[in-house]
């Protein structure tokens, strides 16, 4: 059995002049959890109903290698007569796995009202409840279309929980503009820009190699001004900044940043209570490769 559950190539989805996704190559490891990101109209939501076979690709080729396949939209919708147990049931059914419904409506937080019919329901325990229907099953792959938009701090920290424990179990392709979520849970990540990938790996390799400069964050005792003054007469500094006591230094590579900074520093004789990189953030280096 091959290592990967999802592999694509060339995956382009054309509507009318409309060009959502333009030549995609992906490949998801399984037992892995894959993070999809990007802005508003990127073809998230395009690749993710492809790869369900809810959307048919203008051109291309993929391979889904897995028995059970489970989609969470990002706006799930139910008939509003049945009960959130027996809507979960009929997922389980539907399925022909074994499972309970009353595990899984208790962990996505929906045991309570699992006899109460979802038409009252609010957006977010629609949320849950379609998260309840796509894991009862134990899918081997299972595609969440923003699991977490419409939930409060609570409720996303339970899907990312969820999220995290299934790993392994199944492989996960997890949609969301939510990046710190992608940060926590992901192993891989693609970032879809304009319908293509520019970029598909780890989010070490991502951080790491960031065209962004390095930059270093000196904590002075006082006032930071007079270092600040002496870092913009440094040929080996690209920019500089200070505000009260911190100073951030700047240069065209970590290796002359470890070499200059302490020298510099004893000249002005600053009173130094720490220095440390700074680090780039998932969303840093995400506005960095889509702007």
């Amino acid at each position: 059995m091959t290592d990967d559950v999802v592999e694509a190539r060339g995956i382009t989805k054309r509507y009318g002049n409309t060009l959502a996704l333009d030549a995609v190559d992906l490949s998801v490891h399984r037992g892995s959890v894959y993070g999809l990101v990007g802005p508003n109209g990127a073809g998230k939501t395009t690749l993710l109903g492809v790869l369900a076979g809810i959307r048919t690709p203008s051109d291309g080729v993929f391979t889904v290698n897995a028995k059970r396949v489970a989609v969470l939209p990002d706006t799930p919708k139910f008939d509003p007569w049945m009960t959130a147990r027996e809507v979960v049931e009929l997922s389980l059914n539907l399925a022909m796995s074994e499972g309970n419904a009353d595990t899984v409506l208790d962990r996505t937080g929906l045991l309570d009202v699992a006899s109460r019919r979802v038409g009252g329901f609010s957006r977010g325990m629609l949320q849950r409840l379609g998260l309840a229907a796509a894991v009862v099953g134990n899918p081997d792959l299972l595609l969440l279309d923003e699991p977490a938009a419409a939930l409060d701090p609570a409720g996303r920290r339970e899907v990312l929980d969820m999220v995290s424990d299934l790993r392994g179990d199944s492989t996960i392709v997890f949609s969301s503009h939510i990046l710190d979520d992608v940060e926590q849970v992901c192993d891989a990540i693609g970032i879809l820009n304009k319908g293509r990938f520019v970029y598909d790996g780890t989010l070490e390799e991502l951080v790491r190699g960031s065209s962004r400069v390095p930059s270093y964050r000196i904590r002075v005792r006082g006032s930071g001004d007079r270092l600040v003054e002496a870092l913009q007469l440094c040929d080996w500094v690209t920019d500089v900044s200070g505000e009260g006591d911190t100073v951030i230094v700047s240069a065209g590579s970590t290796a002359v940043i470890e070499r200059e900074l302490v020298p510099c520093l004893a000249r002005v004789d600053a009173a130094v209570v720490s220095i440390a990189p700074v680090d780039r953030s998932l969303e840093d280096v995400f506005l960095e490769v889509t702007r």
